[in-house]
């Protein structure tokens, strides 16, 4: 913590699975049960044939990139990530879902090397491989140190919040949220004996002040507040109005983080009541180059986001975006076309801030008049 301020990094999501898991250096099981693809080495395939060779096996550190410079730099307090995979060499897959994503838990290094602090787990993939692949992927992550927020063994752990201490007596409280909007099968939910996610079946208004409430039983003086949800749609810029109210009632009962995100691409951006919403922080790491279809949404490019509250009132003082592209699963440096369009596009979206490019590249994001995010 620097000069009152807490900075946290806030990314999409990480993706460690399928293609990316069979490039590490501990591939699991490749087989696949999706319409058109059977084996998890095809997601390889098509991303050298979009940007060039992967020298597999490649190091931990390999997904991660030029983000990993970027985090040293940034120096945040908390990272936290949506850790979008399960975490298992289990075969058994959820009979609902098209699309499976594991990664073999002896790859774990390649998570530990950005160092997260916070990995959420509410999202429409972690229990992938059944309450058998859910369970161990909490072993697996619990081993490795890497504490979580979103799912747990019960109902009473999936909801509770994780908690790290900053400095001077600051804690930085991260929930995890889970709706049914993303694809979060209903029977995922946990209960009171059952292991799965914390899961809302819709961002209503009794939705929020459940939250808010769990918000207030577990916040102390001076605490901050994130609440991470996984929402909406993969693909489109515009925000239902039922996140927008949830998200700001969130804020309205203690919240001074909202971290949305499912959503392939970014999302609008708002400042409301000088707190931080981002509706969708888009994906950070997959496999997904040269899967065609959306290309106006430039999927490639992601974003490393690293918002500074103020240590005493939780009030956002701003907000850094650093700009990549992913390249033969790998994040690299953005060019300055790319961070030009993505400025451009982050202005036209949001509302209630204003959008502007550092002399280094850095987007910046600052409070403007405007409040209510809306399709452009």
């Amino acid at each position: 913590m620097r000069g009152g301020m807490v900075t946290l990094f806030l990314c999409g999501d990480v993706m460690l699975g399928r293609g990316v898991d069979q490039i590490l250096p501990c591939p699991g099981d490749p087989a696949l049960r999706e319409a058109w693809v059977h084996d998890a080495r095809s997601y390889v395939e098509l991303a050298e044939a979009a940007n060039g060779p992967i020298p597999a096996p490649v190091p931990p550190q390999w997904p991660w990139g030029e983000a990993l410079p970027v985090l040293a730099a940034a120096a945040p307090d908390v990272r936290i990530v949506n850790l979008e995979t399960s975490v298992t060499r289990g075969d058994a897959f959820a009979p609902e879902k098209e699309v499976h994503y594991r990664m073999h838990p002896a790859n774990l290094p390649a998570l530990e090397v950005a160092r997260p602090d916070v990995c959420v787990l509410a999202n429409n993939h972690t229990l992938d491989f059944g309450r058998a692949g859910l369970l161990e992927t909490l072993d697996s992550l619990s081993g490795a140190g890497l504490p979580v927020a979103g799912a747990g063994r019960d109902a009473q752990e999936a909801f509770a919040p994780a908690v790290r201490p900053v400095a001077d007596g600051v804690r930085v409280l991260v929930f995890s949220l889970g709706t049914a909007s993303s694809g979060i099968p209903r029977s995922w939910a946990a209960a009171r004996d059952r292991a799965g996610v914390a899961y809302l079946p819709a961002a209503t208004a009794e939705a929020a002040e459940a939250v808010v409430e769990r918000v207030r039983r577990a916040r102390s003086p001076g605490d901050i507040v994130v609440v991470s949800v996984h929402w909406g749609s993969n693909w489109g810029y515009r925000v239902p109005r039922e996140q927008t109210r949830f998200a700001r009632a969130l804020v309205d009962g203690g919240a001074d983080v909202v971290h949305g995100h499912s959503s392939h691409h970014p999302r609008p951006v708002e400042v409301y009541r000088d707190r931080l919403i981002l509706y969708g922080c888009g994906d950070f790491i997959d496999d997904y180059e040269g899967i065609s279809g959306y290309e106006q949404y430039r999927d490639d490019l992601r974003i490393a986001y690293f918002p500074s509250v103020t240590a005493d009132t939780g009030r956002l003082a701003e907000l850094r975006m650093v700009a990549l592209r992913a390249r033969r699963m790998r994040l690299e440096p953005a060019t300055g076309e790319d961070r030009a369009w993505l400025r451009t596009t982050l202005a036209r979206i949001s509302t209630g801030v204003a959008i502007t490019s550092e002399r280094d590249g850095t987007l910046r994001a600052a409070r403007t008049t405007r409040t209510t995010a809306q399709e452009p």
